[in-house]
């Protein structure tokens, strides 16, 4: 009911609805050993099924103006990351999910893409699982994207306006990455 409503209000503000950027999620650490049930559910509800729920609720409003929706996945969907079992098996179905959904609302003229970014400076790492010194973890970061620095939100915010415009009107079912070569490095 909450995303109907939300669908709704754009929907009532905007005249329609032409994009959707799902990008609420949380990181969780932990590994496949000591993760529990409860985390388990608490990472997946918030990365991938609040994904579900959003893209069903605005698929029939995308689809009066061909519109395109955009996943927030991450570097740890394609790569897995040890201690970070749920968020990257997560992250791993937004990347089949958004290829999945691509199919299936291409007949209705919606697109659905995903961006895979690396470390950026945001609210993940401080609010949805506290790193305690988030100033030394960003600087150890740089050593591990081959750029040799972190991302910025604009980066990612232009990567993703990229996707939703016109001049990706060819493009569905994608999954780019973001991430300063992170990806490509060697585990460290």
């Amino acid at each position: 009911k909450a995303c109907a409503a939300m669908v709704e209000l754009a929907h009532t503000a905007l005249g329609g609805l032409d994009a959707l950027v799902n990008a609420a999620g949380v990181i969780g650490a932990g590994s496949v050993l000591d993760t529990t049930a409860g985390e388990w559910d608490r990472v997946m509800d918030s990365n991938l099924r609040s994904i579900h729920l959003m893209t069903r609720a605005a698929a029939p409003e995308l689809a009066k103006r061909r519109g395109a929706i955009v996943n927030l996945s991450s570097v740890a969907g394609p790569r897995p990351y040890a201690n970070l079992a749920a968020y990257c098996v997560s992250k791993a179905a937004v990347d089949q999910y958004t290829r999945c959904a691509a199919l299936d609302l291409a007949p209705l003229g919606v697109r659905v893409n995903a961006v895979n970014p690396g470390v950026v400076v945001s609210e993940l790492h401080t609010v949805t699982n506290p790193v305690p010194d988030y100033a030394g973890f960003l600087e150890r970061s740089k050593a591990t994207h081959p750029l040799g620095r972190v991302g910025q939100p604009e980066e990612i915010a232009a990567l993703i306006l990229f996707l939703l415009s016109d001049e990706a009107g060819w493009v569905t079912g994608a999954t780019m990455s973001i991430d300063g070569g992170r990806a490509l490095a060697s585990a460290r």
